[in-house]
């Protein structure tokens, strides 16, 4: 049903947790993957573990220079573009009164900007093909808050946004542009939670377990698939309940 079998696609964030996950989904699905991100090493075992040729196109996101070169390296590699998941991600907490400068330029440089950069260059080529799919993950913090991350809530909830006003200009086109908001997923991360930490997390999520990556990275296939083609400017929110919006 989800046959993505001739479709190219672009995952960023793809070293680790979910984009790792996502990758392969979407390889699983028949899509020929380019990996990008910062750890060379993390993407050459996520190709491994896809076990199909990936090229592997590092990239620092904060970086534009570096940015408006990775679409035309994917596009050269894959022979086009199908599907873009900018799922590359980063956090510098602090509460609004300690936030430094940089604090919250990087992490909307990162998170958001790098993302608008990324789908104006796919536009092109997606335009003449009248096909493409755009997915951005944000998160459950976008959608609802969070003390100490309002540089992060604020790059989440801005590429919702973003996301919707780009689905309005190309859905004549056959692109759809879409947003999968993650709750707390287990990772490295959550494994190192004490257990009144986990409790506390668990309390306050109605199905009272933590995600998987590979739950997020199902959404990613649905929504590059055919079968999704009448969705855009939609968010999927994959938290357990824990925002039902």
């Amino acid at each position: 049903m989800f046959d993505l079998n001739g479709k190219r696609a672009l995952v960023t964030g793809a070293s680790g947790g979910i984009g790792r996950e996502i990758a392969k989904a979407l390889s699983a699905a028949g899509a020929s993957v380019a990996l990008s991100g910062t750890r060379v090493g993390a993407l050459e075992d996520t190709a491994k573990e896809i076990g199909k040729d990936c090229p592997i196109l590092p990239c620092n996101l904060s970086n534009l220079d570096e940015v408006d070169k990775l679409v035309p390296a994917a596009e050269e590699a894959l022979g086009g573009l199908d599907i873009l998941v900018n799922n590359a991600g980063m956090t510098r907490d602090n509460i609004f009164m300690r936030m430094k400068n940089e604090e919250w330029d990087e992490v909307i440089a990162v998170n958001l900007t790098a993302a608008f950069h990324l789908s104006r260059a796919v536009l092109r080529g997606m335009m003449k093909q009248r096909f493409g799919r755009i997915i951005n993950v944000s998160s459950v913090v976008g959608v609802m808050g969070n003390p100490g991350q309002g540089n992060y809530a604020a790059s989440k909830a801005g590429i919702i946004g973003m996301g919707k006003a780009l689905a309005h200009e190309v859905a004549s086109r056959n692109i759809t542009v879409n947003a999968i908001a993650p709750g707390f997923i287990a990772s490295a991360m959550t494994d190192e939670l004490n257990d009144k930490q986990r409790e506390g997390i668990l309390g306050t999520i109605p199905a009272g377990r933590l995600g998987t990556a590979a739950e997020v990275a199902a959404c990613a296939v649905f929504l590059a698939s055919d079968a999704a083609g009448y969705v855009t400017g939609h968010t999927l929110n994959v938290n357990g309940g824990m925002a039902m919006i």
